[in-house]
C-alpha cells in the first residue's frame, strides 16, 4: 500500500466524525488517518510548535507534523481510540523523529559536515534550550526496561503535555498513580543524565 498524501488543514469536523475516523484507522482505513490529521492540523502544529526550539533552519512545526504523519501511515497497527490516544501517537512519533534527525546531524557533523554546534542551537522538540535530547532518549530506554507505564507517562507529560488526568485515562491507572510514576521516572531521568535528585521512595535501580 503507498502512503497517503499528507493532508492538509479542514474545517475543525464533530468529535463524533473525528471518533468515527479514528475508529476507521483502528480497522486499518489509512485515508482517514490522513482525514484525522487534517481535522486536527492546528492542534499537531501547536504541539510540535512548543516542542520546537527557535531554530526554524532545519526543523520546522510543519515537517515535525510531515514527518510524524509519515510515521504514522506506515506503522503495521495503530491504537487510536480517541482523540487523546491520537494525540499521544502523534507526540510520541514526533519524539522520535526530532531523536532521527539529531542523530543525523550528529553524524553528519562526525563525517565532516557542518561545523560543530551547540547542542543549545540545534532545534529539538524540548520546552527548554539545551536539552540533552540524546541522553533523554537513552534513559528512556534503560527506563522503559523497569517500567514501561513509567516511560509512557513521561512520553505523554513531557512530550504530549498531557495533564496527569488525560494521562491516568491513556494508560489505564488511577491519577495518584499516574503521578507517582512521574515523579519515581523523573528521578530516574535525573539520575541517569547525571543530576541525582533526591528520589523518591520505591524508585527501581
Amino acid at each position: 500500500m503507498t502512503d497517503a498524501a499528507f493532508p492538509q488543514a479542514a474545517a475543525r469536523a464533530p468529535a463524533s466524525e473525528i471518533t468515527l475516523l479514528l475508529e476507521a484507522v483502528h480497522g486499518g482505513d489509512r485515508d482517514a488517518l490522513a482525514q484525522v490529521f487534517g481535522q486536527l492540523y492546528a492542534e499537531l502544529r501547536q504541539i510540535a510548535r512548543t516542542r520546537v526550539a527557535n531554530n526554524p533552519r532545519t526543523l520546522t512545526p510543519t515537517v515535525l507534523v510531515h514527518e510524524a504523519f509519515v510515521r504514522l501511515i506506515r506503522a503495521r497497527q495503530l491504537d487510536l481510540r480517541d482523540r487523546r490516544h491520537f494525540f499521544a501517537c502523534a507526540a510520541r512519533a514526533m519524539h522520535a523523529v526530532a531523536v532521527d534527525h539529531l542523530r543525523r546531524r550528529t553524524a553528519d557533523k562526525r563525517n565532516g559536515g557542518d561545523a560543530a554546534q551547540p547542542l543549545d542551537d540545534v532545534p529539538v522538540p524540548a520546552p527548554d534550550a539545551g536539552l540533552d535530547l540524546l541522553g533523554i532518549d537513552h534513559a528512556l530506554r534503560r527506563l522503559d526496561a523497569i517500567s514501561p507505564r513509567q516511560r509512557e507517562i513521561v512520553e505523554l507529560r513531557f512530550f504530549g503535555g498531557f495533564e496527569f488526568e488525560e494521562i491516568a485515562e491513556i494508560v489505564g491507572c488511577s491519577l495518584r498513580t499516574a503521578k507517582r510514576d512521574w515523579e519515581r521516572a523523573r528521578a530516574f531521568l535525573h539520575a541517569q543524565l547525571g543530576e541525582n535528585p533526591p528520589a523518591p521512595a520505591g524508585l527501581s535501580p
